[in-house]
């Protein structure tokens, strides 16, 4: 199959979560460009995969979430009918599962999938995680130009310049930056303008980040963006004027809604991992941890940045 053969049904199997999805777009765009007739689903996490099909990149989201699809990881298991006629509907194939012993997709060819690319979810150093993702696809003549992700909202943007959003999280505890730094920041943002309002973004994990923060603030000046779906946290966040985050999902879809945005990395390496949208702003400390960057290179970048 080529890019320039005519496809009418294309799926994207991704899981994981909102960073692994978001570093995935631009291959899904890829597939978008080069087939825009074609019927284009991701089978997902449909509350992160809703990113995608709200920024028109697919047409549908199936939950992978679904009991019958453990018969796809049994070898030589009797496989779930009604899953049998879906895959086979599918003129082409591109799973992302970590599937190191090729079961899942010894059945999908089981199923009748004559077009499948296998693309392995794992990254390794040697370039941005979205062309990693991306190269499968050469499989279809399609190569990566842009490694940028975009994600389009539903509503109109309405940038508010007195707005500046915080995510104080990460997948990981070793790619925070001290909460103590992060609350010393928020206070002179908010003493370098008295309008200046904080969006405080987090999820379940960050509960107690933000508990944190909140006590720690003057409670008029701050709001929350707890627990959103990401579509809504999607139109919140293109609306500030700034953020500033960690090597996280929510930084990604940060950069990928068009933010200015001031990303923090200390063990990870941003020529990896960092959004590559033009508008964002990485600081990495020299000795590779966050407690190497300090609150004065912070607000000395945010300067920077805000002009």
């Amino acid at each position: 199959m080529r890019s320039g053969d005519l496809l009418s049904r294309i799926l994207v199997i991704r899981g994981g979560a909102l960073g692994d999805l978001i570093l995935t777009l631009p291959a899904i765009k890829l597939l978008r460009d080069a087939f825009p007739a074609a019927h284009l689903e991701i089978l997902g996490y449909p509350h992160i995969a809703s990113l995608a099909e709200m920024s028109g990149w697919a047409d549908a989201t199936r939950s992978i979430e679904y009991g019958p699809l453990s018969t796809f990881f049994a070898p030589a298991g009797e496989l779930a009918a009604d899953l049998v006629r879906y895959f086979a509907s599918f003129e082409q194939i591109v799973s992302y599962l970590f599937d190191p012993d090729q079961v899942f997709a010894n059945n999908l060819r089981r199923a009748g999938v004559r077009e499948l690319i296998v693309g392995s979810p794992k990254i390794n150093d040697r370039e941005h995680a979205a062309r990693q993702l991306a190269r499968p696809l050469e499989q279809l003549g399609l190569y990566l130009e842009a490694p940028a992700a975009i994600v389009r909202p539903n509503e109109p943007r309405k940038i508010d310049p007195q707005r500046i959003a915080i995510h104080p999280g990460s997948g990981s505890t070793r790619k925070n930056w001290p909460l103590e730094r992060l609350i010393a920041l928020a206070r002179w943002l908010l003493a370098e303008e008295c309008g200046l309002r904080l969006l405080l973004v987090g999820g379940e994990a960050d509960e107690e980040s933000l508990g944190q923060m909140v006590r720690s603030l003057p409670e008029e000046r701050v709001e929350l963006a707890r627990d959103q779906s990401l579509t809504a946290l999607a139109n919140q966040l293109q609306n500030c004027a700034l953020f500033v985050g960690h090597d996280s999902g929510v930084s990604h879809l940060a950069a990928a809604v068009g933010t200015r945005s001031l990303l923090l990395f200390g063990p990870t390496d941003p020529a990896v991992w960092a959004p590559q949208n033009p508008q964002v702003r990485v600081l990495r400390a020299t000795d590779l941890t966050m407690t190497g960057i300090t609150v004065e290179e912070v607000t000395a970048a945010l300067i920077e940045l805000r002009r």
